[in-house]
């Protein structure tokens, strides 16, 4: 029998701005998250605060952008105009309030909804925002929204400009930790954007002469590339190109007013159209899009007039036109790619040469793969992908809605026992587990032939979607789940190994992970630690009185799929896998998968004693 409830005047509620903002803190800054992902909120926070910062920059105002991070506290002064005195509080308290509705104050700018600082305002425990101009300031300070004081407006001899200093609320950032490759990620971002502009880092000095060509100058190393990087530009527009020898498949990276579109939009897909139809007409034949575009690593900027973003973390421009008495955005980058692309070609018979000489390559090797290819596609089919090797979630089974994707999470995991752990304790909603029979193969030195050879590397292409690229990838984070022992490391390098061979984008983009799982559980009768190392351990059995016991884990088919629950939940514990920019990748997987033994011994060796020195401190 279905309750009566009653529906009255009672039930209806009015939220004001800093309650909708922290009941619903994923409308404002997408996933919450630890900061273990590029995406987390903590770091959609800064960038709130630093659009501002950039706009001002943008408009004339301010050189100089200074940043800093102590004791999980940002800082973020500019030397732009500064906020109107009168208005410190509403600009960043009121919603629908801000300079940026007025085209004549901010013509260009990232945020045009006067959204940011307001979410990271009542998203931190502790907010304070001081303006200074005309030799004047005011400062204001807030808790989770809430105004605590307002100082009058009084005389200063500083530097004109703003300084926002916020602490994120670890009530909703739980276990949160800011991680500095990924600020100074968005930082250089930042300054190939806006050239002429300084950024400075907890003390470190970030500057770009050449725009996005120094942008791609960090995601290829000079070695690795087809020719020399195509860069071009115009008043509203900047693209800059070049193609990967090594590479297999698309890398584009797109920006709007200075705003990173992770996830493109239609000036990244205009863009793509617009190379192909370009380089199509240049050579007189019609070469396949994917031939073309493969291996390419690229980048484009646009700035337009009121820019529309799909969500208010702008990571994908959804608008079609760049403002009024201005053509459509396609249009313009069509137009501006055939005239530029084509002289440019024109001009460099050398890079035209090894241009064509890429797009023969690959047509070569995809008709060479066209059978092979045909035949891992119906092999995927017939062993039942979704029931055999897949757990799914229902993000992809169609119960979720799609921008629930952001927080879908696939585990690689190895044997029977370790994968039904974790499929009987996941989410359902957003968590896959993907199983591993046995150690995956070896493909440093592979071509990209023995990933359609190989079932368990096609299935996992496969499940992810990624043999076209990462346009389609179906999880945002990918988890490698394996032991704790010399096995489950193994395992962890040939995944990394045949990510980096065939898919470095990914790790690029911030998307693969390990899984850190306890080692150590210590218990009595009234509490229970988990312990995911020596030091940890240790700590535990002082807490406990009396001998506590002490049970070690040798792999995570020992732990029961309860407990599991608390090791890949709202505490999962995930560490990043980065790349060093001062090593390019083929060198990186010469020295750890090649035939260099000798060396890597000695690595091991070193490193080991770090860590039994370490195990000998804890003790």
């Amino acid at each position: 029998m279905v309750e009566n409830t009653q529906y009255t005047e009672d039930n209806i509620r009015s939220l004001d701005w800093k309650e909708h903002i922290r009941m619903r803190p994923g409308m404002y800054i997408g996933k919450l998250g630890d900061g273990s992902s590029p995406d987390d909120g903590i770091y959609i926070l800064i960038k709130e605060v630093m659009d501002n910062a950039i706009d001002e920059f943008v408009m004339g105002s301010g050189k100089t952008i200074e940043v800093s991070i102590k004791d999980e506290t940002v800082t973020v002064r500019d030397y732009g105009r500064g906020i109107p005195l009168g208005k410190v509080v509403d600009v960043v308290s009121k919603m629908n309030t801000g300079g940026k509705y007025d085209s004549k104050a901010f013509k260009k700018a990232v945020g045009l909804n006067g959204v940011g600082t307001k979410a990271v305002n009542a998203l931190s425990t502790k907010f304070v925002v001081q303006s200074i101009r005309d030799e004047k300031t005011r400062t204001a300070e807030f808790e989770c929204g809430n105004l605590i004081s307002e100082s009058s407006i009084e005389d200063s001899s500083m530097r004109k400009g703003t300084k926002v200093t916020f602490t994120p609320d670890n009530s909703i950032f739980k276990n949160y930790k800011y991680r500095g490759e990924y600020i100074v990620k968005m930082i250089k971002n930042y300054v190939y954007l806006n050239k002429g502009l300084t950024i400075i880092f907890n003390g470190d000095r970030y500057t770009s002469e050449n725009g996005l060509k120094d942008l791609l100058m960090e995601e290829i190393s000079e070695d690795t590339m087809q020719y020399p990087i195509i860069h071009l530009m115009d008043e509203d527009i900047e693209i800059a190109m070049t193609h990967s020898k090594t590479q297999y498949s698309e890398e584009f990276h797109s920006f709007v007013n200075g705003q990173h579109t992770t996830q493109g939009g239609t000036h990244q897909n205009a863009f793509r159209e617009a190379v192909v139809k370009t380089i199509r007409e240049f050579f007189g034949k019609n070469y396949e899009a994917s031939d073309i575009r493969k291996s390419i690593v690229s980048a484009i900027s646009i700035k337009v007039m009121e820019p529309v973003f799909e969500s208010q973390t702008k990571t994908k421009l959804g608008s079609t036109e760049m403002g009024e008495g201005l053509s459509s955005i396609r249009v313009f980058i069509t137009d501006f790619v055939k005239k530029h692309l084509d002289n440019f070609l024109h001009k460099n018979p050398e890079t035209a040469d090894a241009l064509h000489r890429k797009i023969i390559q690959a047509e070569r090797e995809r008709k060479d793969l066209a059978g092979i290819q045909k035949l891992a596609r119906e092999r995927a089919k017939s062993v039942n992908l979704h029931n055999k090797k897949l757990r799914d979630c229902r993000v992809h089974l169609g119960d979720m809605k799609k921008d629930d994707r952001l927080n879908s999470t696939l585990f690689i995991t190895e044997g029977d026992s370790a994968s039904g752990s974790i499929t009987k304790s996941r989410n359902v909603n957003t968590q896959a587990v993907f199983s591993l029979r046995g150690k995956p193969l070896n493909v440093y030195g592979k071509t990209k032939k023995i990933v359609y050879e190989n079932e368990e590397f096609n299935l996992l292409q496969a499940a992810l979607n990624i043999e076209d690229g990462m346009d389609n990838l179906r999880y945002n984070n990918i988890v490698i789940a394996t032991d704790a022992d010399v096995d489950g490391m193994h395992i962890r390098l040939l995944l990394i190994t045949f990510f980096l061979q065939f898919f470095p984008e990914l790790i690029k983009e911030g998307h693969l992970y390990i899984l850190e799982t306890p080692l150590f559980r210590v218990r009595d009768k009234n509490q229970t630690f988990y312990c995911y190392n020596e030091t940890e351990k240790q700590a535990a059995i002082r807490k406990l009185k009396g001998k506590p016991e002490i049970t070690r884990f040798k792999g995570l088919g020992e732990i029961s799929p309860d407990e599991f629950k608390n090791f890949i939940g709202d505490d999962m514990r995930i560490d990043p896998v980065m790349l060093d920019k001062t090593i390019g990748i083929e060198a990186l997987l010469e020295y750890f998968m090649g035939k260099n033994t000798p060396e890597r011994q000695q690595f091991i060796i070193e490193n080991l004693k770090v860590e039994m020195d370490l195990v000998d401190e804890a003790l």
